[in-house]
Order: structure tokens, then C-alpha cells, then sequence
């Protein structure tokens, strides 16, 4: 009983240290060297948002299905493919030269965060059925720090660098295989841990996929919060991509502060969370829903108004609450 403890910690631990890597990884890949690359490619104005947002494509096309079909298959094998991407794909930004193929490279790119997040979670769900959200609660603190550091680690190798791109993504590269050697002690844990999926039934299974999804669609309250939080999603991705440029274009602001202001976003949400949650408990979801969408608001109107980077950084905290 102890080993299988031993085991089914070590394996959770890895998964934590996997996830931190890949984090720090693919969020330096972005943050906040994706706008000045992409501008030094020659990238047409009215495409930098495609750039942008091509590796959140492949998590609206995956994350879902991804997470279902490792019921059926099995976990290990999409955690394989998730760390092969994280550790590959940083290489192919030092052979890009021309903008659309950062396009692709980002996309591809995308696939490894859309497999691996909705994977680890459920992995660490079925390790721990009776304390799943303390574990997952836990994990995802783990990668919050990755992605804490990546703008500031991102914008300080910019900064030391005099804004070398290949040096940065070789820096990824490095930290991406890294990501892909913490998951080889998982995928070699013993089969017992977690358990075997069977291939047979596959049709009932399927069946079950589709009726879980039609479930959760219709749930009341599902559809409302998921498209706030999308609206959300969506104002903190254009944020933090156009920021990247706006911070050292206009603002003139070299590259560690852009890091800064950009991470201290990331920073003071994961810091209010907890907080944020108990006032919820006791309030109810729907006042801090609105109140949290009004206040995200007020610092994207201003923002294009201002310059100081002490009031910049006031106001990416206020988002970021």
C-alpha cells in the first residue's frame, strides 16, 4: 500500500514538474516576443492577430475530444504526444524567415498546451478520486508559476540579447525538451497506477463521449459562465500580445519592463483567486462575475493614454484582479 502511495505521488509530482516546463515554455515562446518577431518578418498588420491566435485553434479543436478519447485509450500515450510537441516545436521558430510560416509553426505549436492540460488533469482526477480538487488545485499553481516567469525571463533575454529572437527560442527549445524528460518518469510508472483502457466497445463508448457533451451543454449556468470566461480569455490573449508591442513601441519601454508589466497580470490573478473564490462562497458567483468583467474594462480604456510605466503596471494589476 505504501509503494502504490510512493508511486501515485511520484507520478503527480512529475506530472507538476512536466507541466511547469511546458508552461514556462510555451508562454515564453509568446511573451512578449511574439509581436516584435512577428513585425520583424514583415508580418502585414491586419495578420498579426492571426499570428496571435493560431495556437488557441488547436485547443478549441482538441481539449475536448482529447480529454474523451484518453478514457478510452488511455493517458499516457496523449501525455507522449503533448511532451514530442512541447520539445519540438520551439526548434522550428529558428528556421522561420518568411511571417506565414510562424503562422503554422504557432499553430502546431498550440497542440501541445490543448493535449497536455485537459490530459494531466484527468490524470491527476483519477490518481486522486477523493482529493482531485486539492491535487489539480495544486497543479495548476505549479504551472501558474512557469507562466508567472516566462514574460520576465522572456523580456530579460530579449533585453541582454539586443532583441535576439534565435537566442530566446533556443532558450525555449531548451526548457521544451526539458518539459518532455520530467514526463518519462510517468510514462514509465507501473501500468497498476493507472488504469487500462480497453479498445473493445469502442461504438458504446463513443456513444458515451457525445451524451456526457450534450450533458454538459444543456446544464443551466454552463453555457452563460463559459461564455463570460471566454470574453475574458479573449480580451487577456489581445491584451498581452498587443501590449508586446505597444509597451516598447509607444510607450518606450525596454523589453524587461514589458516582461514585468505583462507578468505582473498573470501574478496578481493567481494571487487573488483563492480570495476571489471565498467571496463568491459567500456572495454568490453572479455579483463578482459582473463586478470582475466592469473592472477588466476600465484599464483597457486607458491604457492607450498612457505612457508612465509605474501607471501602466497600476493598471495591469487592476486587470489582472
Amino acid at each position: 500500500m505504501t509503494k502504490n502511495r510512493n508511486i501515485i505521488n511520484s507520478s503527480f509530482w512529475t506530472l507538476c514538474m512536466m507541466g511547469f516546463f511546458a508552461i514556462l515554455s510555451s508562454t515564453m515562446s509568446k511573451s512578449p516576443v511574439l509581436k516584435p518577431f512577428s513585425l520583424s518578418l514583415g508580418t502585414p498588420t491586419d495578420w498579426t492577430g492571426i499570428v496571435a491566435s493560431a495556437s488557441t485553434i488547436p485547443g478549441i479543436l482538441v481539449s475536448l475530444p482529447v480529454a474523451s478519447l484518453s478514457d478510452i485509450y488511455g493517458r499516457k500515450k496523449f501525455v507522449l504526444i503533448a511532451g514530442l510537441i512541447f520539445a519540438s516545436a520551439p526548434f522550428l521558430y529558428l528556421l522561420v524567415t518568411v511571417w506565414w510560416q510562424l503562422i503554422l509553426v504557432r499553430f502546431y505549436h498550440g497542440f501541445a498546451t490543448a493535449i497536455f492540460m485537459p490530459i494531466a488533469e484527468a490524470s491527476i482526477a483519477e490518481l486522486f478520486p477523493t482529493k482531485r480538487g486539492e491535487r489539480i488545485s495544486l497543479f495548476a499553481s505549479v504551472t501558474y508559476i512557469g507562466r508567472i516567469i516566462a514574460p520576465t525571463l522572456g523580456g530579460y533575454i530579449l533585453f541582454a540579447t539586443g532583441n535576439n529572437f534565435h537566442t530566446l527560442y533556443l532558450c525555449v527549445a531548451i526548457v521544451g525538451v526539458t518539459a518532455l524528460i520530467m514526463a518519462l518518469p510517468f510514462l514509465k510508472e507501473s501500468k497498476q497506477v493507472m488504469s487500462t483502457k480497453q479498445h473493445d466497445n469502442t461504438v458504446v463508448n463513443f456513444k458515451k463521449i457525445f451524451h456526457g457533451w450534450r450533458t454538459v451543454i444543456y446544464t443551466h449556468g454552463v453555457l452563460p459562465v463559459s461564455l463570460v470566461q471566454a470574453s475574458l480569455y479573449y480580451v487577456y490573449g489581445s491584451a498581452e500580445f498587443f501590449l508586446a508591442g505597444y509597451l516598447p513601441e509607444v510607450a518606450k519601454l525596454n523589453e524587461f519592463s514589458t516582461g514585468i508589466i505583462i507578468t505582473s497580470i498573470i501574478g496578481i490573478a493567481i494571487f487573488a483567486r483563492p480570495y476571489m473564490g471565498r467571496i463568491s462562497d459567500k456572495v454568490g458567483r453572479r455579483i463578482p462575475i459582473i463586478l470582475g468583467c466592469l473592472i477588466s474594462a476600465v484599464p483597457m480604456m486607458v491604457i492607450p493614454f498612457v505612457t508612465s510605466f509605474w501607471i501602466l503596471l497600476l493598471l495591469a494589476l487592476v486587470f489582472g484582479v
